[in-house]
This record gives C-alpha cells, sequence and structure tokens, in this order.
C-alpha cells in the first residue's frame, strides 16, 4: 500500500495517533489533523515509516475543513482513505438535566464534523482520477446499546450508523467504500475515567477491563489495506472483559 494517503482526524491522541501510526508503518503518507499542533508533532514525532503533513484543524469549521482537504490535494494530488475518527462528550449527565448546550457541544463534533469531513473526502474521492477511496467512521458500542447519562454522545453514534450506511449506498457508482469501526473500552485519555470505576446501569460504579489503542489502530489499518472491490462495513472490536455482551 506504499505511496496510498490517507486524512486522520483526531489524529494528536488515542485512535486516531494509533491508526496514523500503524498506516505510517505500512507506508502510507498521512495527514494528521487535529486542534493542538504540539500534539500532532509528539504523533509525527513517534512515526516508524511513511510521510507526514500536519494541519492543525477544528473540524467543526466548514471553512477549516474546506482548507484542509485542499491542503491535502494540493500536497499529494488525491486522497485514498479518510478515518473519520474526531470526537468528543460531555460529562455523564442524566436525560432531565442534559441542557441543549451540551447536546449541540456533543452533536457539533460527533456528527457535524463527521458529516463536513465525509463529506469533503467524498467529494474528492469522486472527483480525482482514477476515481474512489475509502472513508472508515469512528462509531462506538454506544452505537448499539447506551450508557446511562449518555443522551448526546449516544444518539449521534447512532447517527453515525446511518451515515455510513448512507455514504456506502451513494458512493458504490463512484467506487468509494464507507466503513465503521465500533470500539469499546480502548485505553484512550476519553476512557481514562474507567480506571475508577464507570456508571452501570443497575446505579452501581464498577472497574472496566479496557484494551490497547495500538490494536484499533491495527484494525483500522487493515481495512484500509482492502482493495476497493471489498469492504468492512461494520466491525466491534472492544475490550473481552468489559460489561456489554449479554448481562455483563
Amino acid at each position: 500500500m506504499t505511496g496510498q494517503v490517507a486524512i486522520v482526524t483526531g489524529a494528536g491522541s488515542g485512535i486516531g495517533r494509533a491508526a496514523s501510526l500503524n498506516l505510517l508503518a505500512a507506508g502510507w503518507s498521512v495527514v494528521l489533523v487535529g486542534r493542538r499542533p504540539d500534539a500532532l508533532e509528539e504523533t509525527a514525532g513517534m512515526a516508524k515509516g511513511g510521510q507526514t503533513l500536519i494541519v492543525p484543524t477544528d473540524v467543526t469549521d466548514p471553512a477549516q475543513v474546506d482548507a484542509l482537504f485542499a491542503k491535502a490535494k494540493a500536497t499529494y494530488g488525491r486522497l485514498d482513505t479518510l478515518f473519520n475518527n474526531a470526537g468528543g462528550n460531555v460529562p455523564s449527565t442524566n436525560f432531565g438535566d442534559f441542557t441543549f448546550e451540551m447536546w449541540r457541544q456533543v452533536c457539533a463534533i460527533n456528527l457535524d464534523a463527521m458529516f463536513l469531513c465525509a463529506n469533503a473526502a467524498f467529494r474528492a474521492m469522486r472527483d480525482q482520477t482514477p476515481q474512489g477511496g475509502r472513508i472508515i467512521n469512528n462509531g462506538s458500542i454506544s452505537a448499539h446499546n447506551p450508557r446511562p447519562g449518555s443522551v448526546g454522545y449516544t444518539s449521534t453514534k447512532h447517527a453515525i450508523t446511518g451515515l455510513t450506511k448512507s455514504i456506502s449506498l451513494d458512493g458504490r457508482q463512484f467506487d468509494i467504500c464507507c466503513g465503521q469501526v465500533d470500539i469499546g473500552n480502548a485505553a484512550t485519555p476519553m476512557t481514562a475515567r474507567s480506571t475508577n470505576g464507570q456508571m452501570q446501569p443497575n446505579g452501581q460504579m464498577m472497574v472496566e477491563a479496557r484494551m490497547d489503542a495500538d490494536l484499533v489502530g491495527k484494525q483500522v489499518a487493515f481495512m484500509a489495506s482492502l482493495p476497493l472491490e471489498a469492504n468492512v462495513q461494520f466491525v466491534t472490536i472492544m475490550a473481552t472483559k468489559m460489561p456489554w455482551v449479554g448481562r455483563g
């Protein structure tokens, strides 16, 4: 896959960093995207192979997203994969106390930004020669089952499943694939609270198992490596012992 080009959002830490490093190790050129230039520089400094382009971007801003994709095209001439990864959340809050401001904050990064980046990537892949490419959306096991107090996060991750399916259908005529990776308890800054316990549906706090984020990075790199005639539509990768399957 040497010579292929990927854009990874949220590349400064966690899953985005793990995916970027695995793609780079496989010889990809990777556009590292995030709000913090220092974090992106740190990711680039950890690379073992490939080529990096750092483009600090607020992916909730349409103008900045347009500038990002223009920079990637000007530098590399084409785009083969977007890992649409950037996301966020607010503290766990019971639905009755969840404010519209909190709702908009979560929707802006988890849904609006995912649409903006996927939309720009789709156009780039449709309009390049040869046509085609792959969009990988970061979902969550919350795209299937909610946690208590997570209405914003859960609703947006359910919406990402609809986004993934719609892109998959509309992209067929242009050789554009779209898949989704649903992640459960990768060891990242976002899941650090799991080490102190997570609220369970029965109202109890419980420490939950986590897994190495690099395993998710490897999964993303595998999905990206497939020829466009094949697609991993949905995949769940999760900590084996986390309380999700069945009743715990």
